[in-house]
């Protein structure tokens, strides 16, 4: 029974903090509201979702959170120094493919989301067999250490994690 009400109880609560944040003012009204909300979209959506992403390593993703920080904190200034000190004709955008190991959804979709977040590379493509993700840089000398980095700054991490 209460798995029918709470399918995703993580997902019914988000939705109840995001309501009450969206509506920024907390009272019974509100609450309830969210409750009612967070009760029913879980309920209706349920049939839709594929099985729960097993996490094999919590620890490993509080280290791949950090690390993902850390990344953007540098890019940002890297990118920084790309816009206030090089010259247009300076500045090599290129594509890389980056072949994966990664076969769970889950983690290619953190793996494509991360590249996004991290400034001065955009995720652009998923090959239709889910073996390769094309990658845009904004300044790349060496295609391959790019690869070779997100091989080993995230998917490694990400294959241990799920």
């Amino acid at each position: 029974m209460m798995k029918r009400l709470l399918p995703h109880p993580l997902y019914s609560l988000t939705l109840v903090v995001v309501w009450l944040m969206l509506v920024n003012k907390i009272t019974v009204g509100n609450l309830l509201l969210g409750a009612i909300l967070g009760m029913v979209v879980p309920a209706i959506t349920a049939p839709y979702w594929p099985g729960h992403p097993h996490v094999r390593s919590p620890l490993r993703v509080l280290e791949y959170i950090a690390v993902v920080v850390w990344d953007i904190i540098v890019a940002n200034f890297h990118v920084a120094g790309i816009i206030l000190f090089k010259k247009n004709k300076d500045i090599q955008s290129k594509w890389v493919t980056v072949p994966l190991d990664l076969t769970s959804p889950e983690a290619i979709t953190i793996l494509a989301g991360t590249i996004t977040m991290t400034p001065g590379t955009v995720s652009s493509m998923l090959s239709a067999d889910g073996g390769s993700i094309l990658v845009h840089c904004l300044d790349c000398e060496d295609t391959d250490a790019v690869r070779d980095e997100i091989k080993y700054r995230y998917e490694r991490r990400l294959k241990e994690i799920f």
